[in-house]
């Protein structure tokens, strides 16, 4: 094996590796029943990373701008409750939350196609501690998602 595809595998990921192996995982989302692409698709890393980002800078304001006056512990504390109570009002009655919206990204019930409050709840208690959300299946979908029943879709 050269030495370039051994640093290509290790970069592309262990899906990469097992693929090159000549096993078919199929794309994510085929075993939720979901498109491979377009409308309803797994959504993306880096758009779940690009709405997070929004939705934690908007948080982030309105503790230091309408709170603390100042930026410091306080003010990151208030902002991680500030998106717990957003993540889970939005969440639970739209299946959205603004930076959500921003990149075309919903977050659906997998049975009813829409989030309940109660699992908005637990998606959100999980989203908070981070570990979860940093755990990913094949489908690509987080600990937080798994566990709560839930995915998140392009619109």
């Amino acid at each position: 094996m050269d030495n370039r595809q051994a640093i290509g595998s290790w970069l592309s990921g262990p899906r990469a590796a097992i693929e090159e192996g000549g096993t078919d995982l199929g794309y994510r989302g085929e075993q939720l029943g979901l498109p491979e692409d377009g409308p309803g698709s797994i959504a993306r890393p880096g758009r779940r990373l690009g709405a997070l980002a929004v939705d934690w800078a908007l948080c982030v304001l309105i503790a230091y701008g309408l709170i603390t006056g100042s930026y410091g512990q306080t003010a990151s504390n208030w902002a991680l409750l500030i998106f717990f109570v957003l993540s889970v009002l939005t969440v639970g009655t739209i299946g959205f939350t603004p930076g959500k919206r921003l990149f075309g990204l919903r977050v659906v019930d997998l049975a009813t196609g829409r989030p309940s409050p109660l699992r908005a709840l637990l998606r959100s208690v999980l989203l908070c501690l981070a570990l979860p959300a940093l755990i990913w299946d094949r489908d690509g979908r987080g600990l937080h998602d798994r566990l709560a029943r839930t995915v998140e879709v392009r619109t």
